[in-house]
């Protein structure tokens, strides 16, 4: 009987171990998970790409799309190459004012971890004191600096990181702190306004070069880049009217890619003190305020093989490597699904597009220029471009309706009619794009402001808005704003520090676990 106690003591004790050891596993790895304090070894290479208006809904579908693309009969995600990264966290967005940020608020917090008011860069909502960005610290410590984007290099999220403006407007000021910067490498779009907003200013560049810049915008220049060029500013040769890359879907061979950027960033910036890069797919934002599904799939494709290049030198450098990648907000509204189609997605219809809508909207301009009016424009004449760039077919509406009460039909939905009417414009369809070329066709300033028009159009073009709507809608997705959405971001690391990213925490925490994992004092 008294060994049987005994036994019972032991027992209940050991069990009493167990549970604190595992308790107690479960409180340092949910400490880890939300501290912003590293001990660790410092890494020498650090990576931050932030991919503008991108959350888990863009993310999301370009997996699907991928997967979709590898797979007909079956549902597959294809994981990106970031979104393998082991560690995994999410992070809120709110600025100083708002729920809903904007790139400069957002910009702001990730880079010098402080809120700020919608519109201002790197300085306090009252616009009087100045922030230093991690860009700025990591430099006096001796690291090179490079920032890359796919839009102009004036634009908020790049000058996050080495501007302090009271609005993300003041283009010329901005492209006069980037030529007084020091920073090593500058590389991707051009400038907004170079000689001011009225065009009365010395030119930023050529303020720049007095500065010890060198600004190329040739393939032949920038592929000579290397180890030993400094204080570059490496524009591409092909811009749009923004100033920024051209979309991705549109295929130009003609400039440089993000990909091309970054991996020359990675060649021109090595160095024996290490570097921080800061990459920024801007575009994916640019698409979604414009709600075109499948340009934003493209550029979250295009951004993360610029990510690809960063992992590739991770390999080769593990032990000093940390590469981050996140959002600064998500823009659109973008849901997977959509009232139409219940539960069913349709990705694969998403490539049958293969020019972005500021494309188009140039072929509707021209129609218009050639002395169409909303009296004599007829959507037929610009069908076969409509079949051409988003694979979308007129069909008679009779026979529309006839398929499409099969494919529906509850008993027995008779899947080859739904084959047929996959990609045909629907009756309702033609009625919404007769009405919108009738907009299209007056000039911008003409075209209904009212509130419907707003729901419908968002301010584009709205032939060309009309189009992307039906292409989402076929696809299975739909988006609920022109604008920014106040939903978390997601953030990914791998590499030295990488276990402090995991868990739920603010955009300004990023700034604090970089500047921590790096040895940086902060103010």
């Amino acid at each position: 009987m008294k060994n049987k106690k005994i036994w019972i003591i032991v027992t209940m004790c050991v069990l009493m171990m167990i549970t604190s050891l595992f308790t107690g596993c479960d409180t340092q790895k949910s400490k880890a998970a939300n501290t912003n304090t590293y001990s660790g070894k410092k890494p020498k290479y650090v990576f931050l790409f932030i991919g503008d208006g991108m959350a888990m809904p863009q993310i999301t579908a370009a997996e699907n799309y991928l997967g979709k693309l590898k797979n007909t009969n079956t549902p597959e995600n294809s994981k990106l190459t970031f979104t393998q990264f082991p560690s995994q966290g999410m992070a809120t967005t709110y600025d100083a004012g708002s729920f809903i940020t904007d790139s400069a608020s957002a910009g702001t917090a990730i880079a010098s971890g402080n809120k700020t008011l919608t519109g201002v860069i790197n300085m306090d909502k009252d616009k009087t004191k100045k922030f230093t960005s991690i860009a700025e610290m990591a430099k006096k410590e001796g690291m090179k600096i490079g920032i890359v984007s796919s839009v102009s290099l004036d634009h908020a999220t790049p000058a996050s990181f080495y501007a302090h403006q009271p609005t993300r407007s003041n283009y010329y000021d901005i492209e006069l702190e980037l030529g007084k910067s020091d920073f090593n490498y500058f590389a991707g779009g051009g400038f907004l306004a170079s000689t001011g907003k009225n065009k009365d200013k010395s030119d930023a560049f050529e303020e720049a070069k007095k500065n010890g810049y060198r600004v190329i915008n040739s393939k032949s220049e920038f592929t000579k880049l290397n180890s030993k060029s400094d204080k570059v500013i490496a524009v591409s040769p092909v811009l749009d009217n923004e100033k920024a890359l051209p979309y991705a879907i549109n295929k130009n061979t003609e400039g440089i890619s993000l990909a091309e950027f970054t991996q020359k960033g990675i060649e021109v910036l090595d160095n024996d003190k290490g570097f921080f890069m800061m990459i920024e797919g801007g575009k994916v934002d640019w698409a979604g305020h414009a709600n075109d599904a499948a340009t934003s799939i493209k550029e979250v494709i295009s951004y993360d093989e610029s990510i690809q290049k960063a992992k590739d030198f991770y390999n080769k450098h593990k032990d000093e490597t940390l590469i981050i990648v996140t959002g600064d907000h998500e823009t659109g509204g973008l849901g997977i699904g959509f009232a139409g189609t219940d539960y069913s997605t349709f990705f694969d219809k998403l490539s049958k597009q293969s020019i972005s809508y500021d494309e188009f909207t140039k072929k509707v301009e021209d129609y218009r220029k050639n002395g169409h009016t909303p009296e004599n424009a007829k959507i037929e004449d610009l069908l076969p471009i409509i079949k051409q760039y988003y694979g979308l077919e007129a069909m008679d509406a009779a026979t529309y309706n006839d398929l499409y009460k099969k494919a529906t039909d509850s008993k027995s939905p008779d899947k080859d009619a739904a084959s047929k009417i996959g990609m045909a414009l629907s009756p309702k369809d033609m009625d919404d794009l007769k009405t919108a070329l009738s907009q299209s066709m007056l000039e911008s300033s003409e075209r209904s402001k009212d509130e419907q028009a707003k729901l419908l159009y968002g301010g584009y073009d709205p032939l060309t808005m009309t189009l992307t709507h039906i292409m989402a809608h076929k696809a299975g997705v739909g988006f609920t704003s022109y604008a920014h959405t106040g939903v978390p971001v997601p953030v990914f690391a791998i590499g030295k520090g990488q276990e402090i990213f995991n868990g739920y925490y603010d955009n300004t925490d990023i700034f604090k676990k970089m500047t921590s994992i790096l040895d940086l004092k902060t103010e």
